[in-house]
């Protein structure tokens, strides 16, 4: 079963649990996926691959947005945003530990040659392809950056 049909499943569960939060973050990737589905070129098809990123964005945006409400004081519309991420977060794969990011990190620096911060492009590019959904794209950034100078220096 691919996510599609298990966000579809889900839907259902959480229609007949009565579960209005679960419910509506649901509905929300539902939406996003039949719209990446009926994009120009997607040929009515989703990958697994494609969710994923979907999935990433969907849940960056809820966690910014929470960010915002709190700023403004408003912890009632910052815990639902927080409440449908959680949610969403439960259809991504494992975020990687700061240990695992470096380690993986690392080998991708040796695997290209990287020798300083003028690489950071070549890295990133592979780095943010084989990472994509486990780690965030800042996070990868900062790392990289952080590696890049070591090895200059």
């Amino acid at each position: 079963m691919n996510i599609f049909d298990t966000i579809s499943a889900d839907i259902k569960t959480a229609m007949l649990a009565r579960d209005k939060v679960r419910l509506e973050a649901l509905r929300g990737i539902k939406k996003e996926f039949l719209e990446a589905k009926s994009a120009p070129g997607a040929g009515g098809e989703l990958s697994d691959a494609t969710a994923m990123k979907i999935l990433t964005k969907m849940a960056k945006q809820r966690r910014e947005s929470a960010a915002i409400y709190t700023e403004q004081n408003r912890p009632d519309l910052a815990q639902s945003e927080l409440a449908e991420a959680a949610i969403i977060d439960e259809y991504l794969p494992e975020q990687l530990s700061a240990e695992e990011l470096t380690a993986r990190l690392t080998a991708i620096i040796d695997e290209l040659g990287a020798a300083s911060p003028a690489d950071m492009g070549r890295v990133m590019g592979t780095a943010t392809k084989q990472l994509a959904g486990l780690a965030d794209g800042k996070a990868i950034s900062a790392e990289v950056r952080r590696l890049l100078a070591q090895q200059g220096k």
